[in-house]
């Protein structure tokens, strides 16, 4: 049977081959609105030498094979269809003119899908085309949009809708064009595959602002209800612009700092934070960061942040400003000059905001500069009264800062010759006068005598308090000399580079050290104290001043307590007894003009090598005995006693009277 039935197709499809052929045309695809109607053109062809008497066609929807019972939209032979079909499909072509146009109306989203279009021209000449139209319902317009719009460069827009069905025509409008420019209706324009299409255009110069806009477009057909709008959202190209970033920023030594760089650019920029060419952060977003942690003054300076796409790039600088205290002041070293030159002292530190400078000498300001990181002081002609310590303070709101320095001034060379050589025999004598005349002793000699040799001041002592001792050695010299403390008991010497034991603080011409000595109250050691610079070199043994301190030191404080209530009784019981007897004191006890005072020292005057001191000390007991102004030979007895109970010279006065004394007479 199928042997039959394909033979009489074989031989009509070479008879077709001898005149016209079987085919059709219709287009690939059409669109069209939902609720409206659409027209598929078609036409068909078959082979010239059939002339059939009358024509039919059949549409089937989604299949071409009778077999397969495809619903039928349209059959000129019965006029049966689908239901779903009934009612909105007609031809509009005539069949007899080759001419197979078929009309869909009250479209909707089910009738989507491929028309089939089958020939009928009687017996077996039959043919279903394998071309086909499918079927696109639609409810938005079609915005075309150029693949690429670049901020200033002029594009078109375009609105296109299906213009297919006969029966109702679209009419176009834009929405959201406001800004833009103005739109221009370009027509109905037949496509390609014989569909027609309504087109509207919409030219404009986009800017950054338009990017991400919303432009719409609205389908409406008059006479009816029936609006399709449709939008696309504009993707406008545009290089980066920094549009945020940290003013200049000032930030306190040891803070945290965030500088920020956030820039508009479409598509997103590479952002690149940098200072002096060195890359510090980089990432592809609107917006960076730069952390820095605990920022020091190293850091301070001018940082770029770079921002970079396809389509340009943009850069900004922000300045950053660590804040800090005064570094510790730099001077030009401690100084040695000669009497009459000229010095020039340079401080300098670094600090932000620059300091307030100055230079002070015993608490008096010599120079001072504001808002500078540099101070000069110049001294045209050093005198000995510029010998001393310095201080350059830097200050700002963020703290201080200070440096010492010594300028030591030393006589010219003329004066050292003749002190170091001509009057060398008598420094011990011209040192003595010195410190009992220092206003009788002027010029040229008393300054070589202070600038020369180390002077051992009588201030110098040692003092006890419980079971500490404390030596006082001060020298005055120029320049300084190197001090050590000697313990000849102990075969000790310490020097003032040991810390632990020896201070000592310069002032001018005058150098004190200090030594402190721990667990010496039973058995305090003698201390000398020497002296040395490059002009000569002075010893003293430095006398213990309030012997009794140490002895409350020994008995302790419940000794001291009960020694203290004895007294006490004695006194009392002295002063009834002689109320009792009012007996009149010896006039031997009488005061005169000057009366004695007492002064022990276990010194003793041994010769040459110690000569220099013991008139010193001389000079100093005549002060203390009001005898100032004697020559220094002056026979003077000491007495170191013990002042025991004595008998007095009064034979009224009773045994338990008897008061303590002793006589100390100047010959």
């Amino acid at each position: 049977m199928i042997f039959l039935t394909t033979l009489p197709l074989f031989w009509i499809m070479i008879s077709a081959s001898r005149g016209g052929h079987w085919g059709a045309w219709m287009p690939s695809s059409i669109s069209a609105f939902e609720g409206t109607c659409v027209s598929i053109p078609c036409r068909f062809d078959f082979p010239d030498e059939l002339r059939p008497a009358v024509v039919h066609g059949v549409w089937y929807f989604n299949s071409p094979y009778p077999k397969n019972y495809p619903p039928v939209v349209f059959k000129s032979r019965t006029q049966v269809v689908h239901e779903s079909f009934q009612g909105r499909s007609r031809l509009l072509g005539d069949l007899g003119l080759r001419n197979c146009t078929l009309l869909l109306s009250s479209l909707s989203p089910e009738l989507g899908g491929k028309y089939y279009f089958r020939g009928d021209l009687g017996g077996y000449n039959q043919y279903t085309f394998s071309e086909h139209s499918v079927l696109d319902i639609i409810n938005t317009p079609n915005i075309v949009v150029p693949p690429e719009v670049v901020v200033g460069s002029e594009v078109e827009v375009s609105c296109m809708v299906p213009d297919n069905c006969p029966e109702l025509r679209p009419e176009l409008s834009w929405l959201g064009h406001e800004g833009l420019g103005e739109p221009s209706v370009l027509g109905r324009l037949r496509e390609d595959e014989g569909t027609w299409v309504q087109v509207s255009l919409l030219h404009f110069v986009p800017t950054r602002e338009a990017n991400g806009h919303r432009l719409g477009c609205q389908a409406s057909f008059p006479n009816t209800t029936l609006q399709f709008e449709g939008y696309a959202s504009l993707d406008v190209k545009y290089p980066p612009v920094i549009v945020e970033m940290n003013a200049s920023v000032e930030a306190i030594e040891g803070s945290h700092v965030s500088l920020l760089c956030g820039a508009d650019s479409n598509p997103l920029p590479l952002l690149t934070w940098m200072r002096d060419g060195t890359v510090l952060r980089e990432a592809v977003a609107e917006s960076l960061f730069l952390d820095l942690e605990e920022v020091t003054p190293a850091e301070d300076g001018v940082y770029a942040c770079l921002a970079e796409n396809a389509y340009g790039q943009d850069n900004r600088t922000v300045g950053l400003s660590v804040m800090y205290a005064p570094r510790k002041p730099m001077v030009n070293g401690t100084m040695v000059a000669v009497e009459g030159e000229m010095v020039s002292i340079l401080c300098s530190t670094q600090s932000n905001p620059d300091p307030i400078l100055t230079i002070f000498k015993e608490k008096q300001i010599l120079a001072t500069v504001i808002y500078e990181s540099e101070l000069q002081l110049e001294l045209p002609a050093v005198t000995p009264e510029d010998d001393g310590e310095y201080w350059c303070v830097a200050e700002n709101q963020y703290g201080q800062r200070a440096t010492t320095f010594n300028l030591s001034v030393e006589c010219s060379v003329p004066v050292l010759s003749a002190c170091g050589q001509g009057f060398a025999h008598v420094l011990p004598l011209l040192e003595w006068f010195h410190l009992s005349h220092p206003e009788s002793l002027g010029g040229m000699l008393s300054l070589c005598i202070t600038l020369v040799a180390p002077l051992i001041l009588l201030e110098s002592h040692c003092a006890a308090a419980r079971d500490t001792v404390q030596c006082l050695c001060v020298v005055k010299s120029n320049p300084e000399p190197s001090v050590a403390f000697e313990l000849p008991s102990r075969n000790v010497t310490v020097n003032e580079t040991e810390r632990e034991f020896v201070y000592s603080e310069r002032s001018g011409l005058l150098l004190t050290s200090i030594l402190t000595l721990r667990g010496q109250a039973q058995a305090p050691p003698r201390v000398i104290c020497t002296a040395h610079n490059l002009y000569g070199t002075k010893s003293l043994e430095l006398p213990f001043q309030g012997a009794h301190r140490l002895m409350w030191a020994k008995i302790g404080p419940v000794g001291a307590v009960g020694a203290f209530a004895i007294l006490i009784a004695t006194v009392c019981y002295i002063t009834q007894t002689r109320r009792k007897k009012n007996v009149t004191e010896s006039p031997s006890f009488s005061a005169g003009d000057n009366p004695p005072v007492l002064f022990s020292s276990d010194f003793r005057i041994s010769g040459a090598p110690e000569k220099y001191e013991s008139e010193r000390r001389l000079g100093s007991e005549r002060r203390l005995l009001g005898l100032r102004g004697e020559p220094p030979e002056l026979d003077l007895s000491y007495s170191h006693s013990d002042l025991g109970k004595r008998p007095t010279k009064d034979s009224y006065t009773l045994t338990e009277e008897l008061a303590e004394y002793a006589e100390i007479r100047v010959k």
